[in-house]
C-alpha cells in the first residue's frame, strides 16, 4: 500500500447492525466520489474501555455486520484485535485488516501472542492450504499497529518487527499519547522505517471532532500515507468516543476542501511540528505555574506574608543556574527568562 493514499474510516465501535450499515452506506457514497483514495471501512468489535460499566463492544456477533458491509458495499473491512481469540474469530470472518490498539501495543507480550496467533492461523500460507484436514483461510491483507499509549518509539518499532514476522504487510498508525501529538516519537519511527506506511489517527490524537480537520492537514505536510478517522452517521448517539467522531458529511467536506498539492516528506515540517508541540507544552506549563502562583498568593495574604520572599528567590536563582548548566543552556539566558516568569508570578499573587 506504500505510495497509495489510504483512508480507514468508520465508527469507533460497531454498536448495531443498523448503525454499521447506515454509516457504511453514507461512506460508500463518499468513496464513489473520491476514487483517488483507497477506502477501508473500520469498526471496533471488541472495545478495551477504561471503566467496566462502559460499552465494551458488541462482540463476535458484530463480525457478521462487517461481513455484510463487504458484501453490500464492496468495502474492505478492519477491526481491532487484542487477544489470540479475537484473531481467530476475525480471520475466520474474513476481516481484511486487523489493527492493534494503543493499550495493547504497550504490552509487547500481548503483541507477540497476537502475531503468533496470526502466523499460526494463516499467515503467508496459500489460500485453501490444508493442514491437519483444516482449510486455511486467506491471510489478512494488512496489519495495523498503533503507537503505544506512552511515547516509546523503540517499543513501537519492536511491535512492527513482531508483526512483520507473520509475512503480512504492516502499517503504522500514529495516534499520539493522551491527546498529545507526540510528533518526536512518530518522527523517530518514520526516520527508522521509511519503508513502512504511516497513517495518522486525528480522532484519538485530538479527542475532539472540531480539531480533526486541522490535524488532517498534517498528512500532506509530513508526507504521511493516509489516515484512520472515526466517522459515525450519528456521533451524538455514539456509545463510545462520541466527542471525537465526525459525520460522513463532514468527512466528505474535508475531502472536497483538501489541498491538492503534491505530498512532500519534508524534514523541516517534521521539525516544525515538534517545535509547535513543545511550544504548546511550554505555554501550558507556564499557565499551570501561574495558577499555582495565584494559590500561593492567596495563602500568603491569609497569613499576612508579602509576595516577595528574598531567600526563596535567591534559592530559585541558584537552582535555575544549575539546571541551565546541566542542560547545556546559557545561565544568563535562563536567568533572564526566569526573571520574567518570576515577575509575572508576583503580579499573579497581588
Amino acid at each position: 500500500m506504500k505510495g497509495e493514499r489510504c483512508l480507514i474510516v468508520g465508527p469507533c465501535a460497531a454498536e448495531s447492525r443498523e448503525q454499521v450499515l447506515e454509516t457504511a452506506e453514507q461512506l460508500s457514497d463518499v468513496r464513489d466520489r473520491f476514487s483517488a483514495f483507497h477506502f477501508i471501512f473500520r469498526a471496533g468489535v471488541w472495545k478495551p474501555r477504561t471503566r467496566p460499566d462502559s460499552f465494551q463492544g458488541a462482540g463476535e456477533a458484530a463480525l457478521g455486520w462487517l461481513q455484510e458491509v463487504k458484501e453490500r458495499f464492496g468495502f474492505e473491512v478492519a477491526t481491532e484485535v487484542a487477544t489470540p481469540e479475537h484473531v481467530e474469530a476475525a480471520i475466520k470472518a474474513g476481516i481484511d485488516y486487523l489493527w492493534i490498539g494503543a493499550r495493547t501495543s504497550a504490552n509487547p507480550i500481548a503483541v507477540q501472542a497476537i502475531a503468533a496467533a496470526i502466523a499460526d492461523r494463516c499467515a503467508v500460507r496459500p489460500l485453501h492450504c490444508k493442514t491437519a484436514n483444516a482449510v486455511r483461510p486467506a491471510p489478512p491483507a494488512g496489519l495495523l499497529i498503533k503507537n503505544p499509549v506512552n511515547a516509546d518509539a523503540a517499543l513501537w518499532l519492536g511491535n512492527i518487527e513482531r508483526l512483520e514476522r507473520t509475512g503480512i504487510p504492516v502499517l503504522a498508525v500514529h495516534r499520539g499519547c493522551s491527546h498529545q501529538p507526540c510528533w518526536h516519537m512518530a518522527h523517530e519511527v518514520r526516520l527508522a522505517r521509511p519503508d513502512i506506511p504511516m497513517l495518522l489517527d486525528p480522532s484519538h490524537m485530538s479527542g475532539d471532532a472540531a480539531k480533526v480537520p486541522e490535524l488532517i492537514k498534517k498528512i500532506d505536510e509530513l508526507g504521511l500515507d493516509g489516515a484512520m478517522i472515526e466517522v459515525h452517521a450519528h456521533p451524538e448517539q455514539a456509545l463510545s468516543d462520541s466527542e471525537q467522531q465526525i459525520t460522513p458529511l463532514a468527512f466528505s467536506r474535508w475531502l472536497l476542501a483538501k489541498s491538492q498539492e503534491p505530498r512532500v516528506n519534508s524534514e523541516l515540517n517534521w521539525l516544525r511540528a515538534e517545535i509547535d508541540e513543545l511550544d504548546d507544552t511550554l505555554w501550558q506549563t507556564i499557565a499551570a505555574r501561574m495558577d499555582v502562583s495565584r494559590r500561593i498568593g492567596a495563602w500568603k495574604k491569609e497569613h499576612h506574608m508579602p509576595p516577595l520572599q528574598p531567600d526563596r528567590y535567591q534559592t530559585m536563582v541558584e537552582r535555575i543556574s544549575e539546571l541551565a548548566n546541566e542542560r547545556g543552556l546559557s545561565a544568563d539566558f535562563a536567568l533572564r527568562l526566569y526573571d520574567l516568569i518570576h515577575a509575572e508570578s508576583l503580579n499573579q499573587q497581588q
